[in-house]
């Protein structure tokens, strides 16, 4: 490789929750040893599938120089218009508010996999735009990236998600 060429990547797990199963929820439950408290549908969506994901590359835990990156188009949308509607009707910061909030989600997910380090949210429409930019200066541990999306509109709900590391 030369000095100024970026490193070629290889994927070491993918995991697509397409469709999801109807026990997921137990499932995730299940893999952690017990029922996430307090966090909302899409928080619970990306706890789901980035441990399925680090279960398929056989990663206990997620390594401390990972980077994390989730993507998504709409965020947590159901707990952010619930909060808003919480608030229309005279709630003084609805805890649904914080169920919207992707450092929660970040956090959650982190928890989740054993790991404290470089995460990162973005909305985006070209998650690929997303991976590209997650790779530049990422270190040997590489990187876990997702693509979480709540059910809307007829819409299935979304937990993709890749173990990326330096070939």
């Amino acid at each position: 490789m030369n000095a100024g060429s970026a490193p070629a990547w290889r994927t070491v797990a993918h995991f697509s929750a397409d469709p999801l199963p109807a026990d997921w929820r137990d499932q995730l439950a299940h893999r952690l040893g017990r029922r996430p408290r307090r966090v909302g549908l899409w928080t619970e969506l990306a706890m789901f599938g980035a441990r399925q994901c680090l279960d398929a590359a056989g990663e206990a835990a997620l390594p401390a120089g990972a980077r994390l990156r989730v993507s998504s188009l709409r965020g947590a949308w159901g707990a952010t218009h619930a909060g808003l509607a919480q608030l229309d009707a005279g709630m003084l910061m609805p805890f649904t508010f914080m169920q919207g909030q992707p450092a929660l989600m970040l956090a959650e997910v982190g928890r989740c996999l054993e790991w404290q380090g470089d995460a990162s949210f973005a909305l985006c429409r070209d998650p690929q735009q997303l991976l590209q930019l997650s790779k530049l200066g990422a270190g040997r541990a590489g990187l876990l990236v997702g693509v979480v999306e709540e059910e809307r509109n007829g819409e299935k709900p979304r937990s993709e998600w890749w173990r990326l590391v330096p070939a």
